[in-house]
């Protein structure tokens, strides 16, 4: 991106910047440069992940390289991040960057953030640890990474958990291990999956629509640990009885959806009618989660399993 001078307006360009200034980072890698598109972080679909998956399992498998290190956009960073962490077939190091300020605005931190992620994609360390997402001298997982703050260069943070390692003037330093490791076979997509979020006296209308949609399945962001207002229920019933499985998260960004309050629209009620509850992610990463499940997990049951993980 890049800021024009005269209107304000920030833009895509013709071609990366960064790939002018490849050249002066021999000593920390001998750099293979690929630009498969070249878009606005809004504009990326799961078919873009998708396209990033093969590329890389390609070049890892025929030509051997390292590690791999992916610009990105930083509004759906953290879904492209967790896409190739659920999906990826290898062990090398994966890291995504960004820049919260354009490529030539003063203080732009993409460049560092370029640099810091090449350290960290070169280092051993780094290996088996999944797809890291690395800025602002931190190193994060996919997982629990997220964006927190519109403009802020330190917005990337890692709700409850925080960051697994730093990037420092002298190498790289891990402080934390994560500790399950999930994949998933997935080829084409062709799966249509909803998000909500949940909000005092909602009702079904929304619902209904959805299920008119002919959608694959839903994830709601609701309240609390896991509850809805009690005019959603006709709704959620009607997209379960239609075979569409429904995902509860929270909308809290700290804390687990927990099938609790057994209330009308509370979550043990929820739970009870079918309705599938996730372990600690937020909702547009969980939206990834079901479409890839749906992909490659045939059963409600095998659902449920693979969002106790």
């Amino acid at each position: 991106m890049m800021e024009d001078r005269v209107s304000g307006a920030v833009n895509t360009v013709k071609e990366n910047p960064m790939k002018h200034v490849t050249g002066d980072f021999e000593d920390l890698a001998d750099l293979v440069i690929e630009e498969p598109f070249s878009l606005p972080s809004p504009h990326i679909t799961a078919i873009e992940m998708l396209e990033l998956k093969k590329i890389i399992e390609h070049r890892a498998t025929r030509e051997k390289i390292d590690g791999v290190v992916i610009t990105h956009g930083t509004d759906t960073l953290e879904e492209t991040a967790y896409f190739l962490d659920l999906t990826l077939k290898t062990d090398i190091p994966v890291v995504m960057t960004g820049a919260m300020r354009s490529s030539n605005e003063i203080g732009s931190d993409g460049l560092y953030n370029f640099i810091s992620s090449i350290k960290v994609a070169s280092s051993d360390e780094a290996k088996n640890k999944g797809v890291l997402v690395v800025l602002n001298d931190e190193i994060h997982t996919a997982k629990n990474v997220t964006k927190t703050h519109t403009s802020n260069v330190s917005t990337f943070q890692s709700p409850q958990y925080g960051p697994i390692g730093i990037v420092t003037k002298r190498g790289i330093l891990f402080h934390h291990l994560p500790v399950t490791d999930e994949q998933y076979d997935i080829e084409t997509i062709q799966k249509h999956v909803a998000l909500l979020k949940a909000h005092a006296g909602m009702d079904s209308s929304l619902l209904f629509a959805l299920k008119e949609m002919k959608i694959d399945g839903l994830v709601i962001e609701a309240l609390g640990q896991g509850n809805l207002p009690p005019q959603t229920i006709d709704g959620v019933k009607d997209l379960l009885d239609a075979g569409i499985p429904i995902v509860i998260v929270s909308r809290c960004f700290n804390g687990i959806a927990q099938d609790v309050y057994g209330y009308l629209g509370g979550g043990k009620y929820l739970k009870e009618l079918g309705v599938i509850f996730s372990n600690g992610l937020n909702g547009q990463k969980a939206r990834l989660k079901l479409l890839i499940a749906l992909h490659s997990t045939p059963t409600q049951l095998s659902l449920q399993e693979v969002f106790s993980k």
